[in-house]
């Protein structure tokens, strides 16, 4: 685990589907005054330059924020998300990548709070360097899943939290949904957003039924979205996509997703099997009301016609 170095991999396509839904939701808590608390669990260094060792050692942002980087055809949401990146490479040119607490710090108001927790000694003193004089903000060389017990609930009653570990051991998806399930205990209204790759394990499939079951106590319900785009390599192994889970997810981020995944999908496809996968519990809340809507989440799945899935055109 403590090996994972995620400059690696910054702005891969994981990173563009996790921090475009990042900052639709920061954009809708944002329209509030009221302060918001934003938890990053496993936070890595902040920012990551691309000309690095570790970036050019895979050249996996090429394939991510690479290819969309000259796009000017974007649906909203993927706009917005360019016009962030945009603001961190000021020349022109594609040199850094904000990791999720820049983004967050870049959209925050003045009133709000950041707890960072980053594990990793060498990526913690990088986040300190980058953050820990910023006001209000607290950057803690800890475990993520163990300090989000002290974060929630916030004094304001409002948080974000991001929950992205490495996933490089198996049992860190368990301790994903041991950790969300507390957190829901101690804080029901909290926004929970759980960032997914998308490999050939069994417990990767199973995560977004586990924490649908999680989040049918959750007053806004849930919302799931995963984005395809590569094929395993020769071994069979290998991130062929993402997913995030939200709980509580704000109502403008469907729309943006139904705009958003499908473009996403044409751009980034490696393989003609790309897909898109959509799917939520509001429908049944709205329709049929709040006995419904416990009811699907408590699935593992969603019924039909509460879905979306689409394929890239052969």
């Amino acid at each position: 685990m403590l090996a994972y170095r995620h400059g690696f991999h910054a702005g891969n396509h994981g990173d563009v589907l996790k921090h475009l839904v990042l900052i639709q939701v920061l954009d809708h808590l944002g329209s509030k005054d009221t302060p918001l608390r934003y938890v990053d669990t496993h936070a890595g260094a902040g920012i990551y330059l691309l000309a690095d060792r570790f970036a050019q050692t895979t050249g996996e942002y090429a394939e991510g924020i690479g290819r969309l980087w000259d796009r000017q055809d974007s649906p909203p949401a993927v706009a917005r998300y360019l016009e962030l990146i945009r603001r961190f490479n000021p020349d022109g040119g594609l040199a850094q990548y904000p990791g999720s607490p820049a983004i967050a710090q870049a959209l925050l108001h003045p009133q709000d709070q950041m707890r960072l927790f980053e594990l990793h000694r060498s990526d913690h003193e990088l986040l300190v360097g980058h953050f820990g004089r910023t006001p209000r903000t607290q950057v803690a060389l800890a475990d993520g899943f163990e300090a989000l017990r002290g974060q929630v609930p916030p004094s304001s009653r409002r948080a974000l939290v991001l929950v992205d570990p490495s996933y490089e051991l198996p049992a860190d998806y368990g301790r994903v949904v041991a950790c969300v399930r507390d957190a829901m205990a101690r804080f029901a209204q909290g926004v929970y957003l759980v960032w997914y790759p998308i490999v050939r394990r069994s417990v990767s499939a199973q995560l977004p039924g586990r924490l649908a079951r999680i989040a049918r106590g959750a007053p806004k319900g849930w919302l799931h979205a995963s984005l395809s785009v590569a094929e395993p390599d020769e071994q069979g192994f290998g991130m062929t996509g993402s997913g995030v889970f939200v709980i509580n997810p704000p109502h403008t981020l469907r729309p943006a997703l139904e705009a958003a995944l499908p473009w996403l999908r044409d751009a980034l496809a490696r393989t003609p099997r790309a897909r898109f996968l959509l799917e939520h519990d509001q429908q049944a809340r709205d329709e049929a009301g709040p006995r419904d809507g416990v009811a699907s989440a408590r699935r593992a799945t969603l019924p039909k016609g509460r879905h979306v899935h689409a394929r890239t055109p052969r």
